[in-house]
C-alpha cells in the first residue's frame, strides 16, 4: 500500500484524507439514522393513549424529548400547551413547525459535508492527472527522454483518477441513500406531529 502511495505522488494525500472522512461521516450516519433513534416504532401511539386522557407530566415529556428524533418534536408541542392552556390551534401548529426545522436541521447534519467529498474527489483526481501530465511532459527533454521520470509521472496520472473515483463512487451512492431517509423521515415526522396536533385540539382555543 506503502508503494502505491509513493507511485501516486503527493496529491494522492488530499484524497486519502477525503477517503477517511468520507468514511467516518458514512459510519456515523449509518448510526443515527437508525429507526429506533428517529421514529421509535410504538412512541406516537403511546403518546396519543396518554394525552388522550391528559396532559403527561413534566417529567414524562422530558423523558419523551430525549428519546427520540420524533419524542422531541412531540415534546415540543406538549410543552407548548402545558406552558399555556387553551393555546389558539394556530400558534400550537407553528410550535411544531419550528420542532420540525430543528429536527430536520439534526437529521442533515453532516450530510453537506458527505455531499462536497462526492462533487471534490473526482476534482482532485484530475488534479493528480494534471500533475501526472506535467511530469510526462517534463521526461520529454532535448537530449531524449527520462523513463523514470515518464513512468513516476504516468503513475501519478493513473492512481489519482483511480482513487478520486474509488472515492466519489461510495460518497455519492451513501449520500443519495441518507437523501432518501431522511426525507421518509421528515414526512412520517409530519404525520405524527399532525395527529398529536389533531389529538391536542381539546388543549386549545
Amino acid at each position: 500500500m506503502f508503494s502505491i502511495i509513493q507511485a501516486a505522488g503527493w496529491p494522492i494525500w488530499p484524497l486519502l484524507l477525503c477517503s477517511v472522512v468520507a468514511l467516518a461521516l458514512i459510519i456515523e450516519r449509518l448510526s443515527s439514522l437508525r429507526a429506533k433513534r428517529i421514529m421509535p416504532p410504538r412512541l406516537l401511539d403511546d403518546v396519543l393513549n396518554v394525552t388522550s386522557q391528559q396532559l403527561p407530566a413534566p417529567d414524562v415529556v422530558d423523558r419523551l424529548a430525549e428519546s427520540s428524533i420524533l419524542g422531541e418534536v412531540l415534546a415540543s408541542g406538549l410543552r407548548a400547551v402545558r406552558t399555556e392552556p387553551q393555546m389558539p390551534e394556530g400558534k400550537l401548529r407553528l410550535v411544531f413547525e419550528l420542532a420540525g426545522r430543528r429536527a430536520v436541521h439534526q437529521l442533515d447534519r453532516y450530510m453537506n459535508t458527505l455531499g462536497t467529498i462526492a462533487t471534490a474527489a473526482p476534482l482532485l483526481g484530475l488534479m493528480g492527472t494534471v500533475v501526472g501530465m506535467i511530469e510526462i511532459f517534463g521526461s520529454q527533454t532535448p537530449g531524449g527522454n527520462n523513463p523514470a521520470q515518464l513512468a513516476h509521472g504516468i503513475s501519478i496520472a493513473l492512481y489519482n483518477t483511480a482513487f478520486g473515483l474509488m472515492i466519489a463512487i461510495p460518497a455519492l451512492v451513501a449520500h443519495r441513500y441518507f437523501r432518501g431517509r431522511i426525507e421518509e423521515y421528515v414526512l412520517e415526522l409530519e404525520a405524527a406531529a399532525d395527529r398529536l396536533l389533531g389529538q391536542l385540539r381539546r388543549y386549545t382555543v
